[in-house]
């Protein structure tokens, strides 16, 4: 197949957009198109294959959970038929937390590992890299009073968003990537390797 940087570049980029704006508009159908046969997710909430991931943001936006996703910029590696994007994202959701309504935005990147096959790229694997985040409740006047003890048990990067998280019944994820450390560098060790021809793009981060 002949290839073409730049417009590989565009067309991942478009993947990458498709993949905010579908789910978030719970457009589930064109959702789906966006990923790999075999790809899979890995959030703070979830870890598993794309269809599972699917199925289960139909029925948590069906509940009234709403996660949001904003996008800046981005950065592609193409190699061939296989590609790795950053993209600068925040993550933002809206939820009661000890009875006061919050918002949180956590800010970070996604890190994907895209497959080109005979439909075009797709996202093989997302692993969200969780850099910074914070709480704040949407009343001005409001009173937010957190449990320090449970909210320094999780990650620096992502702490308020698994707080909110998990108080609405989540099972978090205790060591996703973050700006630094032993699994952001895994991590780009396991894109390294994808990009020179590994069987798999890393692996699934289970519980």
């Amino acid at each position: 197949m002949t290839t073409d940087p730049e417009r590989d570049e565009r067309e991942i980029r478009r993947v990458v957009e498709q993949w905010a704006l579908y789910r978030d508009a719970a457009d589930w159908e064109r959702f789906a198109e966006v990923w790999a046969e075999d790809g899979f997710m890995t959030a703070t909430w979830f870890q598993g294959s794309a269809t599972d991931f699917i199925g289960i943001s139909r029925t948590g936006f069906e509940n009234g959970v709403r996660i949001l996703h904003f996008l800046g910029g981005s950065a592609v590696d193409v190699a061939g038929d296989r590609a790795v994007a950053q993209t600068k994202m925040t993550i933002s959701q809206r939820a009661l937390v000890h009875d006061v309504e919050v918002d949180v935005v956590c800010t970070g990147r996604f890190y994907d590992f895209f497959r080109r096959d005979a439909g075009g790229w797709k996202v093989v694997r997302r692993q969200p890299i969780y850099e910074k985040d914070r709480m704040d409740p949407v009343a001005p006047d409001a009173t937010l009073s957190l449990d320090r003890t449970v909210l320094e048990s999780f990650p620096e990067g992502y702490r308020h968003l698994a707080y909110l998280q998990s108080q609405i019944g989540y099972t978090i994820h205790p060591a996703l990537p973050g700006l630094v450390g032993p699994e952001v560098e895994l991590l780009y060790r396991e894109g390294r390797e994808w990009l020179a021809g590994s069987a798999e793009p890393g692996r699934a981060l289970a519980l």
